[in-house]
């Protein structure tokens, strides 16, 4: 009886083999099919399906040639000739030991070491047929010379459209005789968790490589690697390299720009994150209208995290939201009714989690355009309409660069204001002078200044303007002694320079 079973049951397979090809997919009345696959899988071919239950047919084991032979290797072909690999090259002034100490200076003067060039490899993903190539802002950062290979061989210098340190995104710009192969930006507030997705890149140098994943988890914050805050998560292998790669929907479109890692050992252990494509897409659009950096709408306030013990005091069943610190006078926010205290819970129909995610969508909202968010206020929801608005000719931020012999030389700073405070993340009502750039080859670099260092005191003057420092910054002065603050926390240093 055995063996009668046996044979019973490779005529089946047989027979499954023969018919398959022609019928790559059951339909509704693939009766044969559907009995088959539950006979292999040992189920009661007879057996109704329960009420609530899905059908057995949506997960089955694969038949016939044609379902065993799937592949994305079209889609692959598809995209693949749209990723770049990027080459930067940089040129750095290596700093003297000696540089600042009195006793070796008077032997040896203040000579500079001989200069070293650092160069650095990264991706890239066409998405404009003009030439217009999307990157990671560290793959190129502080870069004087960036170059781009094609996936066809061909090698193009390239112009840097617009960099933004914070979103860790840049736009490139090459120029050919013919199109360029693009790929087109999806829509990454589409995705769902457990969507299937390409990563495409270069990673260790190796040559173009794709990986197959899923998406693992969405609106990823505090990751550690910019201050943007709304990642996608995924296990398609990313490696070093892959920075500024594609992530491919299964439509053959960029759903985000492979960005970081986290790793133990330096590779891929199934932990990626990609920023999202709508993001990219609002960079992208500000690089074509003549931007070097993406301004974000100015809201005109900051929020912080919802903890448990807040959710717990305001009635909340979650310590879910984004809790408004600070609404700046005369801002979309003050003038839509918004006040401290309030919890932001949701904008445009999307939930929002953490101020990240709110952030995300602020950033990602149309300018000029309404928006709705929902507020709890007094444990009651309600509904309120903000416009957000664009940065005004007046109200432009105006850089000083800071020359003469001091520690300071080579920064460009700003009068601190609302609209500069948002995008630096700083107190909105804040006041005094805060530097935004930093030449890697000037005395301000070597002494440790950073973008964001606010400059509260030197040599014992308040600093309240830009002008008010760059005036004490000439000084002939050999002794320095001042005081920034950085991170919420006053650092204090003397030196000689």
């Amino acid at each position: 009886m055995k063996n009668t079973s046996l044979r019973l049951l490779s005529l089946l397979v047989v027979l499954a083999g023969l018919i398959a090809p022609g019928h790559a997919q059951d339909g509704p009345g693939n009766s044969f099919s559907q009995t088959l696959s539950k006979l292999l899988r040992g189920g009661d071919a007879g057996a109704p399906t329960a009420p609530g239950q899905q059908p057995e047919t949506q997960r089955r084991v694969p038949f016939g040639q044609a379902e065993v032979q799937l592949s994305f290797a079209p889609l692959v072909r598809e995209t693949a000739p749209a990723v770049v690999n990027v080459y930067a090259s940089s040129t750095v002034q290596v700093r003297s030991p000696f540089m600042g100490d009195p006793f070796f200076e008077q032997f040896f003067g203040r000579s500079q070491m001989p200069p070293r060039v650092r160069s650095s490899l990264g991706s890239g993903v066409m998405v404009d047929q003009s030439g217009v190539i999307v990157t990671n802002y560290h793959v190129i950062s502080d870069a004087d010379e960036v170059k781009v290979a094609l996936a066809d061989g061909r090698e193009f210098e390239s112009e840097i459209l617009l960099k933004d340190e914070a979103l860790d995104l840049a736009v490139l710009k090459i120029k050919g005789s013919e199109p360029f192969a693009a790929v087109r930006l999806g829509d990454s507030d589409l995705l769902e968790v457990g969507d299937l997705v390409l990563a495409m890149g270069n990673p260790f140098g190796v040559g173009q490589t794709t990986t197959s994943g899923i998406v693992s988890a969405l609106a990823r914050s505090h990751i550690g690697v910019s201050d943007f805050g709304f990642f996608i998560q995924t296990d398609a292998a990313i490696n070093p390299g892959n920075s500024g790669g594609a992530l491919i929907d299964m439509k053959g479109k960029v759903i985000g720009i492979n960005t970081a890692i986290v790793s133990r050992s330096g590779g891929s252990i199934g932990i990626g994150f990609a920023i999202p494509a709508n993001m990219v897409r609002a960079v992208v659009d500000a690089a074509l209208s003549g931007a070097d950096t993406f301004e974000r709408p100015y809201f005109g306030a900051s929020f912080d995290p919802v903890t448990p013990q807040i959710a717990e005091a305001l009635g909340m069943a979650r310590p879910v939201g984004a809790l408004v610190r600070e609404v700046a006078e005369d801002s979309p926010a003050s003038r839509a009714g918004l006040k401290p205290g309030d919890v932001v819970t949701a904008m445009d129909g999307a939930d929002v989690q953490h101020p990240d995610a709110l952030e995300y969508r602020l950033a990602t909202h149309p300018v000029d355009e309404d928006g709705t968010i929902q507020i709890l206020r007094d444990g009651k929801n309600t509904d309120i309409t903000i416009r957000l608005e664009r940065l005004s000719e007046g109200e432009a931020v105006n850089p000083t660069l800071i020359d003469g012999r001091g520690p300071f030389a080579g920064a460009s700073v700003a009068d601190l204001a609302p609209r500069l405070a948002q995008r630096l993340k700083l107190p909105l009502n804040r006041k005094g002078v805060v530097i935004l750039d930093v030449d890697r080859r000037s005395p301000a670099a070597s002494v440790g200044l950073r973008p964001g260092d606010v400059i509260r005191e030197v040599n014992g003057l308040e600093i309240d303007r830009a002008d008010t420092l760059l005036r004490v910054a000439r000084d002939d002065s050999r002794r320095w002694r001042f005081a920034i603050e950085r991170d919420g926390r006053i650092l204090q240093q003397t030196l000689r320079f």
